[in-house]
């Protein structure tokens, strides 16, 4: 009886206390709307502390949104820049080989030998200049940023690398570090195009432009000629004295489309740089100088890009011309020499307390 007594007095017990906090928290009248709300901006306020603070924006959600896209992109970029150079490589050689089994012949067995010498010289100078200048913009280092040397003139902390950021310089995400006086990232070279070797790009650029321009005009007459074989072939009905489609014919229809869709899309990516060089831009700055100059223009101020020197001089300071002679041995022949300046001290054009792009 103590046992069952005792029972009754504790749940009696639980039974005020539960009733008692019952009555303490029984909800006003908009108490419980005022809760629910409160808990709201309570669970906002903590989900945006994990994300964001006073410096986030629009453009920095739309990043962090497209952050694996561009992860997907700058790895698949990274694996097949190999693949690119591997095709570069072989449609390259492929157009030399039609070159030297069909076109060459030709040329030879019709043409005048003042005509046949200058084929000889110029075709070979090109292929010579493409071969020298596609080598070196593949395998010779845009320069880095050095991360082992703190006291060097920078602008800001790369906040990927960690690093002091040099004026001109900008971070690869697909080479994850820092390119002095960065352009673009080309996967036709597997490889940045910075300091060290924007003038082997360009001047891979240009040449190749005028290569496939050469073989496309060398090739012209032999292109229609068999074009009309072959579509006298496969005319309906079929004509007497047509002939079977040759290999040779295949060939040059083959050169002559790649080299004059090549001509005219590369064409126009070399006058594209031959613009921002003359500018003193590369094309990461071109970008950035557009976005300046409209902001400083609504407030009614005009936007100098610091390292314009004037078109002239700013040609010279890429290919390296600083005498006459240079312009037939640093850009006409093969050369090695180094561009001028280290890629970390620039020369402005006028004072640094004007405007200037980063």
């Amino acid at each position: 009886m103590r046992g069952g007594s005792r029972w009754r007095c504790q749940l009696s017990r639980a039974m005020r206390l539960a009733l008692r906090w019952c009555r303490r928290c029984r909800p006003q009248r908009g108490a419980l709307g005022a809760r629910l709300l409160e808990l709201w901006s309570y669970s906002t306020l903590l989900l945006k502390s994990l994300y964001s603070n006073s410096l986030s924006n629009g453009d920095t959600l739309l990043d962090c949104a497209f952050e694996p896209v561009y992860w997907i992109v700058d790895n698949v970029t990274r694996w097949f820049g190999a693949v690119f150079v591997g095709l570069v490589l072989l449609l390259t050689t492929s157009v030399v080989v039609i070159i030297y089994l069909f076109v060459l012949p030709t040329i030879i067995s019709t043409y005048p030998l003042c005509w046949v010498i200058w084929h000889l010289s110029c075709g070979h100078w090109l292929l010579v200049m493409v071969v020298f200048h596609y080598y070196k913009v593949t395998t010779t280092s845009p320069g880095h940023s050095p991360k082992d040397q703190i006291h060097i003139p920078s602008v800001s902390i790369c906040k990927k690398c960690i690093t002091p950021k040099p004026p001109r310089t900008h971070h690869c995400s697909i080479c994850n570090t820092c390119v002095l006086k960065m352009d673009h990232h080309c996967p036709w070279v597997n490889n940045c195009v910075g300091h060290f070797n924007h003038r082997y790009f360009f001047s891979f650029c240009l040449y190749m432009t005028l290569g496939c321009l050469y073989c496309s005009m060398s090739s012209k007459v032999l292109f229609l000629e068999a074009y009309d074989a072959i579509e006298r072939f496969y005319q309906t009905p079929a004509q007497t004295e047509s002939y079977p489609e040759t290999t040779a014919q295949k060939s040059i229809i083959f050169l002559w489309v790649l080299t004059s869709t090549v001509s005219v899309a590369l064409g126009g990516l070399t006058l594209w740089h031959m613009i921002i060089i003359s500018r003193g831009e590369t094309s990461v700055e071109r970008h950035i100088n557009n976005k300046e100059t409209r902001r400083l223009r609504e407030r009614g101020k005009v936007f100098k890009n610091p390292y314009h020197h004037g078109p002239m001089n700013n040609w010279k300071l890429l290919l390296g011309v600083e005498k006459r002679s240079h312009w037939f041995t640093r850009v006409l022949l093969p050369s090695s020499h180094l561009p001028d300046g280290d890629g970390i001290m620039w020369d402005f054009s006028f004072a640094r307390s004007d405007p200037m792009a980063i």
